[in-house]
């Protein structure tokens, strides 16, 4: 990060403006609202930027409206064609409706049919989805070709300036809407076009905001890259946070980065799923993964913010329900209140009454178990996961099943058992 915020990359504030302008009657204004509860936890003056509440529920239709209405029509006649899983996709497939632009989008082969019926009903008669590979990656280089060979418009998800632009007006809206000087603002990061046009719009505009970018602690692109000094890819990335896991930043929104940003926060996936849920049961607002990233990241800076005044920007709402169960978990796991184990319980009657009377603590649960008896053998193995109610119940578990002298292997710290079991 470059604590002297020089000027030579930025988006202009005069170019965020004309995006604003070609955005008029497309994208929503979203609201800028002051939350009660997490003002009171963190002891400031939090707003939330709605961004969740968009049209297509993300802020992606920003940047791609801007980028396909920006060019000559002419260059529009062949079509535009993106590569996408979620909400770029949907960005587009409106864009293109509302322009009334042929496009094709191209998804990987195992994107979920919700999402693939979402894009095609922004997008209605003008869009064309192809499901091709396996992969983000396999699909991008499949529309990169058909753009070369059929000279169409490429609509990039994050790394051109136009669609830079357009995530901009993100930054205006706050600005114009906060009736305030902002302290600290957070902003979620995956390829780095919210951050580099909100980023863009606020040094120039009110350069005494501190910016703080959030990632995922599993696919941190543009923090390593920021720390090497230009961009890199990640050779693995933990996917689960997808709206923000990308193994590459771009060019445009790296160099971008390097000016405006005033740090990064990594947030472990396990937190964004209690972030969602305490969204959701505390506030009725339902986010993605990548929408939570902001939120989870003000534990990691509540010395920081304390007495401030702050925004987080909720990025995206399209969440699938079907993912519910493992948010779940992963929340219970981050917050240390349910372990797994492998057990080798005796082959005799009453082994498990025992485990349950004399080892489970009053508020401890059995949620998991698998045992198969084995023949002939004096002990067999179970997978079990206990829950307890609070995280300090857990070693005194661990103390009744070493004075009862239980045959254990824990599996929440041995990440290759862990997957291979759970």
């Amino acid at each position: 990060m470059n604590s002297s915020k020089q000027r030579t990359t930025l988006a202009s504030v005069e170019d965020i403006f004309q995006a604003k302008v070609r955005l008029q009657g497309i994208a929503e204004i979203t609201p800028l609202t002051f939350n009660y509860r997490l003002s009171e936890l963190y002891d400031c003056n939090l707003k939330l930027k709605r961004e969740d509440m968009q049209v297509v529920r993300s802020y992606k239709i920003r940047g791609a409206y801007n980028k396909m209405s920006s060019v000559p029509k002419g260059d529009l006649g062949n079509g535009v064609v993106c590569a996408s899983a979620g909400n770029h996709a949907q960005g587009v497939a409106f864009a293109c409706q509302q322009m009334k632009v042929k496009g094709k989008i191209y998804m990987p082969s195992v994107t979920p049919q919700q999402k693939v019926k979402k894009v095609k009903r922004f997008g209605k008669e003008f869009i064309e989805i192809v499901l091709v590979g396996d992969t983000f990656d396999d699909a991008y280089a499949e529309a990169k070709q058909d753009a070369v060979t059929n000279s169409k418009l490429f609509v990039h998800p994050f790394d051109d300036l136009k669609v830079i632009e357009g995530q901009g007006t993100v930054g205006l809206e706050i600005l114009e809407s906060a009736g305030h000087e902002i302290d600290y603002i957070f902003v979620p990061i995956g390829g780095g076009g919210l951050a580099s046009g909100l980023g863009s719009c606020f040094q120039q505009l009110s350069p005494k905001t501190r910016i703080i970018g959030v990632e995922p602690k599993g696919a941190p692109a543009m923090y390593e890259s920021l720390k090497t000094g230009e961009p890199i890819t990640l050779n693995h990335i933990d996917s689960f946070v997808d709206g923000a896991a990308v193994k590459r930043v771009g060019e445009h929104t790296f160099r971008i980065a390097q000016e405006v940003l005033d740090d990064i926060v990594l947030v472990p996936e396990g937190k964004v799923c209690s972030t969602i849920l305490q969204l959701y049961n505390e506030e009725g607002i339902v986010v993605e993964p990548a929408g939570a990233l902001t939120v989870a990241a003000l534990d990691f800076y509540k010395d920081q913010i304390k007495g401030k005044k702050v925004v987080c920007v909720l990025s995206g709402s399209n969440n699938d329900i079907t993912r519910t169960e493992e948010i779940k978990e992963r929340s219970l796991l981050y917050e240390e209140l349910k372990h797994y184990f492998v057990i080798r319980f005796p082959q005799r009657a009453g082994a498990l009454r025992d485990f349950l009377n004399y080892i489970l603590g009053p508020d401890d649960d059995i949620t998991h178990f698998e045992y198969t008896k084995k023949h002939n053998r004096e002990s067999g193995p179970a997978l079990v996961g206990i829950q307890v109610q609070r995280k300090e119940d857990y070693q005194g578990l661990i103390d009744r099943m070493e004075e009862h002298k239980i045959n254990y292997q824990t599996l929440n710290d041995s990440k290759m058992l862990f997957d291979l079991l759970v």
